[in-house]
This record gives structure tokens, C-alpha cells and sequence, in this order.
């Protein structure tokens, strides 16, 4: 009994090691997605960059988040989560340090371009990693712990943003967000371990009789009814990112054409991300002790409304409660977005499955940048475009209460079949 106790404790202490690591990294990493957004003004400034140029600069970041993800659950599936997550936290961390290098908007969009080839491997290993070493009771819970360091970390880029100098201080941003990657990773090596889930089910492979290589793509996604699932979640992964990265990439334009200050923007901003850091806890725990439906459309009805106050905001005070709430519902649905795929697929193939919904979620982040950037320069009103976010949100809701539908069932026929 001693020792059954001892191991459950060593545990725990594991498991919380492995979150409290993986905050660290998803805090690096909101830091960096919201530097492009908080540089930008500067950035375009200093290099002479129209509207349509800076579009196409926040998205060069999300278009690297795509192959990433797709690449990095694969390769998690094949050589562990750890080493992959180590190798994504390096590249990531020495391309942003290349951004502070740039000369001119093309040198911008590939050192962008393979950051975010970085951040996109990394995040599949984060929420393996977070989904394996809690139990199934707390898999939410542990998910939108670690997912709540995004958000953070974008509200510490705003605050760089609000307190550097008017010109060349957009380079701080990105010195931060080079530098605690590269520490990080030997701190990775030291202290992060190897989720249990994924050696115990190596090991079943290789002592198995008739050894098996990791599955396939096809077997991983759309085989042993799990297409119907991987639909829904890339549909309300797609819809949900295109408004999650629009409002990060252009919301301090937004409030600077409402002709509030710099400093009023990035405070919106920092709003925007403390709403995100707590809903990404709150929401993932309610759906834990609560259930998943219920969850779901409590959190898009959020959305919805939280869009509405935004877009109707006028004074300082209005858009930062609007900010604020955006980031709650928003953000804080996305991390139970990322919950819902760690339930959805078995531990064999969790990385690969994880992978391809984030790296489809991934076009819904090069599309919400890029195509508000095309309307603004066409002259249409930051409130036009968020009340155009909101039937991709009815979307997205369907098809997330269709995954959480698919597990009501799955226990349904798991109980009849006992």
C-alpha cells in the first residue's frame, strides 16, 4: 500500500512537472504570435509596408503554423513527444531572433515564415503531452492549464509593446521571444519526461507478436469511426482560428482607427489575452466537472455576445471590456477546442490526429489575417469585420457540439455493450 502510494505521489509530481513545463513553452509562444501584431505599426513604419504588405506579414507566421503542426504530431507519434518538442522549441526560438535582423519585407516573411514552422510543431506535443499525463477525469483541466500560458504570453508582448520606445523598440519584442526559447530547451532536456502513456504503448508494440509500425495517416484519422470526428474538428478548429487570429494580429489597428492612442491599443490587447489566460482555465474545468455539451454552447453563445459588445465599443473603457470578453470566450474556447481532440484520438495515433486539426485550424489563421487586411485596405470599418465573424462562429459551434455529441454516444454504446 506504501508503495502503490508512493508511485501515485511521484505521479502527480510528474504530471504537474510536465504541465508547469509546458505553460512555460505555450507562454513563449503566445508571446511570439502576438509580436507580429504588436510590432506591426512599427514594423510598417520603419519599412514602408501598405496595409496589404502587413497582412501578408502576419500571415507568413501562420503559414508556417500549418506544415508545423501536421509535421510535429506526426514525428510526435513516431520519436516521442519530448524530442520534437525540444527541436520545435529551438527553431522557433532562433528564427525570432532572426526577425530583429530583417531588412525588408521579404527577409520579414521567411524568418515569419519559419517561426511559425516552429510554434506550429510544438503545440500538438504540448497538448500530448498535457493530455497524457493527466487522467481522463482532468484532461481538460490540464490542457487549458497549459494553454492559459498563450494568452499570458501575448499579454506580456502587449506590455513590451506599451512601455518600449516610440521607433526601434518593436525589435525588444522579438529579443524576448528568442532568447527564453533557446534557455529553454536544455531545461526541456533536463526536466521534461517522456509522456508514460506514449512508452508504455511503444513497449505493448514491440513485445506484440505480430510487430506494428505507428499507424498510418488514414488508419490514424478517418478509420475505426473516427472520420466523422475529424471532420467536425477541423471545421470548428478552421471557423474558431480565423476570428481568434484576426483579433490578435489586427486588434491594435482596430482601436488605432477608432483613433484611441498606442498605449490605449495595447492595453485593449492585454485585455484581450488576461480574458484569454482565464477562460482557457475556466471553461476547460466547468467542461470537466460539467460535461462537454453544455460547455460548448455555453462558450460560442459567449462568443457571440462578446463579439457584439466589441464591435459596438467606442471609448477606451467599452473596448477593453469588449477585448477583455473576447478573450474569455475566444481563447478560452479554443483550449477546450484543443481538449476535444486529446480525448478524440487513442494515444498511438493522438500526436498525428492533434496535428492535422491544429494544422487545418492553421488556415483559419492565415485566412483571418490576410483577408481583414484585404478589407481594411479596401476601407471597410474594424466593426463591419467583427459582425462578419459571427456566422463562422454559428459554424463552428455546430460542429464542435458534433464532437461532443460523438463521445456522448461512444459511452452510450460502450455501456450497452457491458
Amino acid at each position: 500500500m506504501t508503495s502503490r502510494n508512493h508511485r501515485a505521489e511521484e505521479g502527480g509530481t510528474l504530471s504537474k512537472a510536465t504541465i508547469a513545463l509546458c505553460l512555460a513553452i505555450a507562454l513563449l509562444e503566445g508571446l511570439d504570435l502576438q509580436s507580429a501584431g504588436v510590432a506591426g505599426p512599427r514594423m510598417a513604419k520603419e519599412f514602408h509596408l501598405a496595409v496589404a504588405q502587413m497582412g501578408w506579414a502576419f500571415s507568413a507566421g501562420a503559414i508556417g503554423l500549418l506544415p508545423g503542426a501536421a509535421l510535429g504530431g506526426r514525428l510526435a507519434d513516431r520519436f516521442g513527444r519530448k524530442r520534437v518538442l525540444m527541436w520545435s522549441v529551438a527553431l522557433f526560438g532562433l528564427f525570432s531572433l532572426a526577425t530583429t535582423a530583417v531588412w525588408n519585407f521579404e527577409s520579414l516573411l521567411v524568418a515569419r515564415l519559419f517561426t511559425g514552422l516552429g510554434l506550429g510543431a510544438a503545440m500538438p506535443n504540448l497538448i500530448a503531452l498535457c493530455s497524457e499525463a493527466a487522467g481522463p477525469q482532468q484532461r481538460s483541466t490540464a490542457v487549458g492549464a497549459m494553454y492559459c500560458g498563450m494568452p499570458f504570453g501575448a499579454a506580456i508582448a502587449a506590455v513590451i509593446g506599451m512601455f518600449g520606445a516610440a521607433d526601434a523598440s518593436w525589435r525588444h519584442v522579438f529579443y524576448v521571444g528568442g532568447l527564453g526559447p533557446i534557455i529553454m530547451v536544455p531545461l526541456l532536456g533536463l526536466f521534461l519526461h517522456e509522456s508514460q502513456q506514449f512508452i508504455a504503448t511503444k513497449a505493448a508494440k514491440a513485445s506484440a507478436a505480430t510487430k506494428q509500425g505507428t499507424p498510418g495517416v488514414t488508419e490514424a484519422l478517418w478509420r475505426h469511426g473516427r472520420a466523422r470526428t475529424t471532420i467536425a474538428l477541423w471545421i470548428s478548429y478552421l471557423g474558431t482560428l480565423i476570428v481568434l487570429y484576426f483579433l490578435m494580429n489586427w486588434l491594435p489597428s482596430m482601436v488605432l482607427a477608432r483613433g484611441l492612442s498606442r498605449v490605449q491599443s495595447n492595453l485593449v490587447l492585454m485585455m484581450f489575452n488576461i480574458g484569454g489566460g482565464v477562460g482557457a482555465v475556466a471553461i476547460a474545468t466547468i467542461m470537466d466537472r460539467f460535461g462537454r455539451r453544455g460547455t460548448v454552447v455555453g462558450m460560442y453563445v459567449g462568443i457571440v455576445a462578446a463579439l457584439v459588445v466589441l464591435a459596438n465599443a467606442g471609448g477606451a473603457s467599452s473596448t477593453a471590456v469588449g477585448g477583455l470578453l473576447c478573450g474569455f470566450f475566444i481563447v478560452g474556447g479554443q483550449s477546450v477546442l484543443y481538449a476535444l481532440a486529446g480525448h478524440a484520438y487513442p494515444t498511438e495515433v493522438r500526436g498525428t490526429g492533434v496535428g492535422a486539426a491544429v494544422a487545418v485550424g492553421r488556415l483559419g489563421s492565415i485566412l483571418g489575417p490576410l483577408v481583414a487586411g484585404q478589407l481594411f485596405a479596401l476601407g471597410q470599418s474594424p466593426s463591419m469585420l467583427v459582425g462578419a465573424s459571427i456566422p463562422l462562429v454559428a459554424i463552428a459551434a455546430v460542429a464542435a457540439l458534433s464532437v461532443a455529441g460523438s463521445f456522448a454516444q461512444r459511452r452510450a454504446l460502450g455501456a450497452q455493450g457491458a
